[in-house]
């Protein structure tokens, strides 16, 4: 079978809800063991209760990503249990609608510890079982805003373009070991933040404003969820073995036909 996971450990934070959670139901899918790493220990236990009920290999782990001690912690208890670690995705993090000006020293920081110094604590604890493997995928959900400019987007931007670079950096560093590290860069998704953020900012409105922020994407809508799994899966199996220190753009056109 194609794209295959059979049996591969498969560790996901930000598992409980949007993309991470339609990437460990994909995974899961096609046989791998799913750990879900989450903030919200009934998010993470949730998903994985539900991957069960489909049959699937799922397990939940509360964690918070900005605490170093408390991921690589999790981590060993993960490798203890299954003796291996054979694909990290790293899909937690925040959203943040702010330009320079109105972007506070503590809304940077909350940003700064989330998306990447959570991406690089997730990466650090699992760096050494893979090399102890000779082996490993490590996937990192970046945006299109780490190389395109978008308005109010500014402490959100400097996270995903560190993500992108941490990114090349490992894949360069790793590359002798076996380990591959590859990036995905997705437009808008239509995840249950974009139903949030519309109820917040816009009552009222929240069908016009989402008919407007979905065509923004030259292809007339956001991205689903599993869109973007579907595309994860094929970077973090053997078919995609020769692919690594890439950043992949998912986008509904955005980036080439939005000028």
């Amino acid at each position: 079978m194609l794209f295959s996971l059979q049996n591969k450990v498969a560790v996901i934070t930000g598992g409980g809800s949007g993309i991470g959670k339609a990437i460990a139901e994909c995974f899961a899918a096609q046989g791998a063991i799913v750990c879900i790493i989450d903030l919200h220990e009934v998010a993470a236990n949730e998903t994985a209760k539900s991957i069960q009920a489909n049959g699937g290999k799922a397990f939940g782990f509360m964690c918070n990503v900005t605490n170093q001690p408390e991921v690589v912690t999790c981590f060993e208890k993960i490798i203890q249990r299954f003796s291996a670690l054979d694909i990290l995705v790293n899909s937690a993090g925040l959203a943040s609608i702010s330009k320079l000006e109105t972007t506070s020293e503590t809304d940077f920081e909350k940003i700064f510890q989330v998306n990447v110094k959570g991406t690089y604590n997730s990466m650090y604890a699992a760096i050494q079982q893979m090399k102890k493997q000779q082996r490993g995928v490590i996937l990192n959900i970046a945006s299109i805003a780490a190389t395109v400019g978008l308005a109010d987007r500014f402490a959100y931007s400097m996270s995903k373009g560190a993500v992108v670079s941490m990114t090349l950096s490992v894949a360069k560093d790793y590359i002798q070991e076996g380990i591959r590290c590859n990036s995905l860069s997705p437009a808008r998704v239509h995840t249950p933040f974009v139903d949030g953020f519309l109820k917040a900012n816009y009552p009222g409105k929240e069908h016009e404003m989402f008919e407007k922020l979905s065509k923004a994407q030259p292809i007339g809508r956001m991205a689903k969820p599993e869109e973007i799994a579907h595309l994860a899966l094929y970077v973090c199996s053997d078919e995609a073995s020769f692919v690594t220190g890439c950043d992949y753009p998912i986008d509904g056109g955005f980036i080439k036909l939005n000028s």
